[in-house]
């Protein structure tokens, strides 16, 4: 694929099935935080509010979410059930989407820039 200049051609060059979930994760981040600015970073949809704020991505078997280092350390026991790095989340791509703590974790986010923005 070559690399997409907007969300809408990302989430466009995949199978209906991952369109509907990323589709779904881009309007909870939207309904969180309408002011974050969509783009694509890193060749994939990334929203930014004071610098990056989270990314996401489709794969064959999961979709990756990125809520960056802190993000992950701060949801460490609730994202025990999915297999995670630093600064990643792998969640299953056949299974529910856990939208409350995506929420949650979107929310996080937001506090943090918007602190390291008063800092």
């Amino acid at each position: 694929m070559e690399k997409p200049k907007s969300m809408d051609e990302y989430i466009a060059n995949f199978p209906v099935e991952s369109q509907v979930i990323l589709q779904e994760i881009r309007e909870v981040i939207k309904s969180i935080v309408p002011q974050a600015k969509e783009t694509i970073s890193y060749a994939i949809p990334t929203f930014k509010l004071n610098g990056n704020l989270v990314h996401f991505a489709a794969y064959k078997n999961h979709i990756g979410f990125y809520p960056g280092a802190a993000g992950i350390d701060a949801f460490r026991n609730e994202i025990s059930s999915y297999k995670s790095s630093r600064g990643a989340i792998q969640f299953p791509i056949h299974q529910p989407m856990p939208i409350a703590l995506i929420k949650k974790m979107v929310e996080f986010r937001v506090n943090q820039n918007l602190e390291k923005k008063k800092g």
